[in-house]
């Protein structure tokens, strides 16, 4: 793959899925999306292992939007085994889940989580909310050269 890498989506919830990048397309911000539906997959394609063997693992995304009640590896496992491995550290990862749970929040940001956003209900604001996110990471965050 040569294109870069903007948002890696981990989300099995279909709906949640289709809002997520419904709202990073009408922003112009899904160009170059991938989205997994479990956390194996998503540990699988960012170490470039399993189905992804031989993968070009110096191709990151940008941001990655993790949910945290995944099949296979939870969204804990997952930010555990990035934050783990050094070249991983500086991939920012936005949980994006229904969880308002203190011991949720509290475990993400310990594991080095750099945000915790809490689906709104409501359409509009699912897609405001992810809008916005989108538009911080991909557009107004700097990254650093690694």
């Amino acid at each position: 793959m040569n294109t870069p890498i903007e948002v890696l989506l981990i989300e099995d919830n279909p709906q949640d899925t289709e809002l997520a990048i419904r709202a990073l397309k009408e922003l112009n911000l899904a160009d170059h999306l991938i989205h997994l539906t479990d956390g194996q997959a998503g540990i699988d394609f960012l170490f470039g292992i399993g189905a992804y063997e031989g993968r070009d693992v110096s191709q990151q995304p940008k941001v990655i939007l993790l949910d945290l009640k995944l099949p296979k590896l939870s969204g804990i496992e997952v930010l555990r085994e990035l934050r783990a491995d050094e070249r991983m550290k500086y991939i920012p990862v936005v949980v994006l889940t229904s969880s308002r749970e203190e011991r949720d929040i509290s475990e993400v940001y310990r594991l080095g989580a750099n945000s915790y956003v809490v689906k709104p209900m409501n359409f509009q604001s699912y897609l405001d909310v992810i809008g916005n996110m989108g538009k911080y990471w991909l557009k107004i965050n700097l990254y650093p050269n690694v």
